[in-house]
């Protein structure tokens, strides 16, 4: 079995004396994990940080088999962010979630360019944060847990939408959840429409409903909790002011 193909690192841990196991999210053919010979050495360990780009040339014996690969570096990746601590905090809590959530050797392209699009948006610090929330939940869409965010549950209105039902993932329009919205999510308008302007509070709400259906519909079915980078991501940006 072989293959080459575009990937972002997801995760890397020593593997014996030189070597590495890496987690890899490749465009074609999902998450990967594979052992890269010499991934532990000083010449290596830059290019195995969560977030940064590779061609990945893959192979195994068998399907079933951990497999190698030798990696080759595209592009600064992490490195690019280096003089923005909270962007590279966005960057490892963002794989650290697709690396919680994917299942292996299981296509998901729709997965891989959410991925790529954040990774280019952490350029841009005013907007990085939303598209954060978006990349999750464009996560929980590839996987087949998608927020249905066109109408209203309750009266099937396309305007004023406003929360969403904690237990079916569907929009509530402002009138009709009013009354119960101490039960309701608050829904952000970034998340209805990209012209959508950021409100105060945006950020906060939209990372606070994704990562609740992340937990309800991927983490606590496996008994895992959310990711302690996507917790820390929170903790940082709280105390940066950029939850707002």
């Amino acid at each position: 079995m072989e293959f080459e193909d575009e990937a972002f690192v997801l995760a890397a841990r020593a593997h014996g004396e030189t070597g590495a196991v890496v987690e890899l999210l490749t465009a074609r053919h999902g998450k990967y994990a594979a052992h890269v010979a010499g991934g532990a050495s000083k010449r290596m360990r830059p290019f195995l940080q969560a977030g940064a780009p590779v061609t990945a040339r893959f192979r195994a014996r068998t399907a079933d088999q951990l497999g190698s690969a030798t990696l080759e570096p595209q592009g600064e990746g992490p490195a690019a962010l280096f003089d923005e601590p909270l962007a590279l905090a966005g960057l490892a809590a963002a794989a650290a979630v697709a690396a919680g959530a994917l299942p292996e050797r299981e296509p998901h392209p729709g997965a891989y360019l959410a991925f790529q699009a954040l990774a280019g948006a952490f350029a841009q610090p005013d907007i990085w944060p939303a598209v954060f929330v978006r990349f999750e939940a464009g996560l929980l869409e590839e996987l087949g847990f998608g927020l249905d965010l066109s109408k209203c549950a309750v009266t099937g209105a396309v305007d004023e939408l406003a929360f969403v039902s904690p237990r079916t993932g569907r929009a509530v329009s402002r009138q009709a959840g009013e009354p119960y919205r101490d039960r309701l999510l608050p829904l952000p308008g970034f998340l209805l429409s990209a012209q959508a302007p950021l409100q105060p509070g945006d950020v906060a709400a939209g990372l606070a409903l994704t990562a609740h259906f992340l937990e309800v519909f991927i983490f606590n079915p496996v008994n895992r909790p959310l990711p302690p980078a996507r917790l820390w991501l929170v903790d940082r940006l709280r105390d940066a002011g950029r939850l707002g």
